[in-house]
């Protein structure tokens, strides 16, 4: 597997590589934001870790480019620190984010999750279809459509809450359960980041069904679709 590491700090980029590399990850590495798009037109790549701040296109416009055709894992990078900017992030179709400075360990915790969770990395022995409400969902091959073909393009993270979701119809999961199941790790404060994600989800399925609402709050409990 092929990680595509991005960042102009070329330091950032050599530590990254190391750590990666003792997984038994293969690495390529980009020092801009053209860089990078101009790489996965060329390469297979399993998973893209971006800094947010990048020359000629910074990581939120790659992560926009990106999104228009690919799935693709990314998780972020930023010595921003502000919630709102871990938002925007999250928002614009990052998968996850982690602040500067940083553990390298985590960062390998973090793209290992990641990949576990995307139709690059898994393995998915349960593959099926699933209907429920206008949408069609298709594990093996990880995607969603409407009744009447229209394709949702999702993120690896973003697919996974739905699945989550629609195959325990009317069962209310906290944000805690939906980053421990989907995530597959531990956090003490995920649920800011679940709502984002959530809200994601949520926009991209009302505009390809004309304003269906399928992903149901419960307030002060969690998130639900209802059977």
């Amino acid at each position: 597997m092929r990680i595509l590491v991005a960042d102009d700090d070329k330091e950032i980029c050599d530590l990254l590589e190391i750590y990666i590399k003792n997984e038994g990850y293969e690495v390529e590495k980009a020092y801009d934001g053209q860089e990078v798009i101009d790489k996965l037109e060329r390469l297979e790549i399993d998973c893209l870790i971006l800094d947010v701040m990048m020359p000629k296109k910074s990581g939120l416009e790659v992560v926009k480019e990106i999104r228009k055709t690919s799935s693709l894992p990314i998780l972020m990078l930023s010595a921003k620190t502000a919630d709102i900017d871990k938002i925007r992030g999250l928002t614009n179709g990052a998968d996850d984010y982690v602040v500067k400075p940083f553990n390298p360990l985590e960062v390998l915790a973090r793209v290992k999750s990641l990949i576990r969770r995307s139709s690059y990395g898994t393995n998915q022995s349960d593959s099926g279809e699933l209907e429920i409400g206008p949408l069609i969902i298709r594990k093996d091959q990880h995607q969603v459509e409407t009744l009447d073909g229209v394709d949702i393009q999702l993120t690896a993270l973003e697919f996974g809450i739905l699945y989550l979701l629609a195959t325990n119809p009317n069962r209310v999961f906290s944000a805690d359960d939906i980053f421990e199941k989907v995530w597959k790790q531990e956090s003490l404060v995920p649920a800011k980041t679940v709502m984002v994600h959530v809200s994601h989800l949520r926009d991209k399925i009302e505009k390809a069904t004309d304003g269906e609402s399928i992903v149901k709050t419960v307030w002060g409990v969690g998130y639900k679709i209802e059977g």
